[in-house]
């Protein structure tokens, strides 16, 4: 039997701590979603996660929950802890005061306004901080909220359903179903992680989706939907949201179009009579909107791939074939030099089943989780920030 390394356990705490984190995704925003765990005598005795913005950090949570039992205890975070007021006193103080003994943390916060500070307050403070805890997983877990830091742009996932042959659509324009219902429950799984989810005016036309999140208290993104020239029929469903979470119509007309309520017009600047899209990302941005989903459809995806707009890709693969139909990303701009070598490749790809379906997930080029973590001294940081 193999021996447990001293560092085994401070791993295994660490994905405790990452499991709350996840709890908060999708619910944060314009805040990370933060896990901790306070361990004494080699057990958990209490855990918490930062609920939504605004709320008490999941340090402070863990803390209140330990109470007395925190002092002397270890504590498990998946972010460097807060040093600055915000909406709630630094969690690098309540930790002082609580008398733990050693903070291991996960992810630097690239964050000026913290940045090491929440370690060296606590290492001045006499307590021992360690550092990269399971740091490629705690990177990957809060990669959207790092890139709008550090960029001042939402991550956007592009997720697409083909077949093996790469169709999105039957001949007829038929897409119900490309994919099984493991794969399509697993979208839901992403609505409710991201913060908005958008489609084109094609795709709204042609399927009239919700856009909503169907499990088990699960929670509805913001919709976006791209009507350049507002000509979209009012009949359809996302003009009638039966959700919280409204509804943006991204257009480019000197209209001011008026929409019943939950719906919201967002005049973007135009490029080519189309809505130009690092505007509609900059304007999201500004609402506080760190992670979007991109639905579709195949002009959709293409034109955020040909502007390198696509941080991460999802794609579920269904074991069919059509012959024919609606190819998914015929003339990408990618090809049209003839030379395989000018592909855009994905890195760090992950492959999973659902169900007969296959998840292929990867980060385009040479982006990915550990490429968003960047110094902010060589990056202009976000500063504003509600934690």
């Amino acid at each position: 039997m193999r021996r447990e390394t001293h560092r085994d356990p401070a791993e295994r705490f660490m994905r405790a701590a990452i499991r709350e984190a996840e709890a908060g995704l999708g619910r944060t925003s314009p805040n990370p979603a933060v896990g901790a765990v306070i361990v004494r005598d080699g057990r958990i005795i209490a855990r918490g996660h930062h609920e939504r913005a605004g709320g008490p950090h999941a340090e402070v949570v863990a803390l209140r929950a330990a109470g007395a039992r925190a002092h002397g205890a270890d504590l498990f975070t998946t972010l460097e802890p807060c040093d600055h007021f915000g909406k709630t006193p630094p969690c690098s103080r309540a930790i002082l005061d609580a008398g733990v003994r050693r903070v291991f943390v996960g992810s630097r916060d690239p964050n000026p306004q913290v940045n090491g500070r929440g370690i060296a307050r606590l290492r001045r403070g006499g307590v021992e901080v360690i550092s990269g805890v399971a740091r490629a997983a705690c990177d990957r877990l809060n990669a959207p909220w790092f890139h709008y830091i550090v960029t001042g742009r939402p991550w956007v996932t592009l997720k697409a359903a083909i077949t093996l042959d790469g169709r999105i659509a039957a001949p007829g324009g038929d897409a119900r179903w490309v994919t099984g219902e493991e794969a399509r429950a697993a979208v839901h799984v992403l609505r409710d992680r991201a913060d908005a989810v958008l489609v084109g005016a094609g795709t709204a036309r042609a399927d009239d989706p919700l856009l909503t999140t169907r499990i088990p208290r699960g929670r509805d993104p913001v919709r976006v939907v791209l009507d350049s020239q507002l000509s979209l029929p009012r009949t359809l469903r996302l003009f009638h949201p039966d959700s919280p979470a409204p509804t943006l119509v991204a257009h480019v007309t000197g209209r001011e179009p008026r929409f019943g309520p939950g719906v919201e017009a967002l005049r973007c600047r135009a490029r080519g009579g189309q809505v130009a899209l690092p505007d509609l990302l900059a304007r999201l941005a500004r609402r506080g909107i760190v992670h979007l989903l991109v639905e579709g459809g195949a002009e959709v995806h293409r034109s955020f791939l040909e502007e390198g707009l696509v941080d991460e890709l999802v794609v579920h693969v269904a074991p069919k074939l059509l012959g024919g139909g609606v190819a998914w990303l015929d003339g990408l701009g990618f090809a049209r030099s003839g030379r395989m070598a000018d592909a855009l490749a994905l890195h760090g790809v992950e492959v999973r089943h659902l169900g007969e379906d296959l998840e292929l997930r990867g980060y385009p080029g040479f982006r990915g989780p550990a490429r968003a973590v960047r110094s902010p001294s060589r990056t202009k940081a976000r500063t504003r920030r509600a934690r």
